[in-house]
């Protein structure tokens, strides 16, 4: 026996049919009409399902069908939160945040942030839907895109102090004697007419598209073991020497070294660079006693070097 729907009338109806041999060859019949299926329901069933199961001996099944929500991410960002601990950054960022102010975790928020950033990238409405996916210890249960602007004026309006303070966090990992000092810069392409004070964007020659566009300056420093030691923006019209010189003086300030090898390529280490940086080298500094040398040419095809 089968189930079997039937239409007519424009309506459809249940049958459980039997199917027989005959002289005639194979047929079916009715057994039995259940009704319109449009009228039809678990309800009306379920007590023909049981009583079929119970008399073949099977036992009804009467729980319900579980219900699974989407699990959310954790791997990798609870991976990223115990870094984030144990380089000491969350405390140093709280106390370079500290304000009475503010009724939000404005460490959660730049937690939030930079892993978002480092695992899909989005921007700020796209990390708060990110949010929704993952499960990051110690996160707020409700953030708004409001709050995360917030906390980035925060940061704009603390840089100094939090940049510092995550020095002070990387001092530890580095050799007293640091040696080789890696500095290059990138240009970011910004869409949008909206000016705002001191606004760093500005028309330039962008490195992407080999034309002019309105962007701004970005730096970056490291070590040579590849540790990032810090990062610096510039308005988009600023020529990449000019940055040179301040970018150093930042590094000898936050972080007490004794030499500094500077590699650059022919764009960065002009000849008034070179100069600057003689003065610079020379000039008495409280904070460290640090040696010179400068190597000016592109890199693979040194010229002379310069000892100061």
């Amino acid at each position: 026996m089968y189930t079997r729907i039937t239409r007519s009338g424009g309506r459809s109806y249940l049958q459980i049919v039997e199917g027989f041999r005959s002289d005639a060859g194979v047929r079916q019949r009715v057994v039995a009409n259940l009704g319109r299926l449009d009228q039809l329901d678990g309800k009306k069933l379920d007590p023909l399902i049981h009583g079929l199961q119970r008399a073949l001996g099977r036992v009804p099944v009467s729980a319900p069908v579980p219900e699974y929500d989407t699990a959310l991410a954790f791997g990798d960002v609870y991976a990223l939160n115990a870094l984030w601990s144990s380089l000491g950054f969350g405390d140093a960022i709280k106390r370079a945040l500290r304000s009475s102010r503010r009724a939000f975790d404005a460490e959660a928020l730049v937690r939030a942030m930079v892993f978002n950033r480092l695992c899909a990238p989005e921007s700020k409405l796209g990390c708060l839907d990110w949010l929704e996916t993952v499960a990051i210890p110690g996160m707020p249960e409700a953030v708004t895109h409001d709050q995360l602007l917030r906390t980035m004026d925060a940061l704009m309006d603390h840089a100094e102090a939090v940049q510092e303070r995550v020095a002070a966090q990387l001092r530890p990992m580095l050799d007293q004697q640091l040696s080789v000092v890696f500095y290059d810069l990138t240009s970011i392409r910004i869409h949008g007419e909206g000016e705002v004070a001191n606004d760093v964007r500005a028309f330039g020659m962008n490195k992407e598209t080999g034309g002019i566009e309105r962007q701004f300056v970005l730096g970056v420093v490291q070590s040579a073991e590849g540790l990032p030691l810090m990062h610096t923006v510039h308005a988009g019209n600023v020529s990449e020497t000019k940055t040179l010189q301040s970018m150093l003086t930042s590094v000898l300030q936050r972080f007490p070294i004794e030499r500094v090898i500077v590699v650059a390529d022919r764009g960065l280490l002009s000849l008034e660079n070179v100069a600057e940086l003689t003065a610079l080298a020379t000039a008495p500094r409280a904070s460290c006693n640090s040696s010179w040398q400068c190597r000016h040419g592109a890199i693979g095809s040194w010229a002379a070097p310069w000892m100061h």
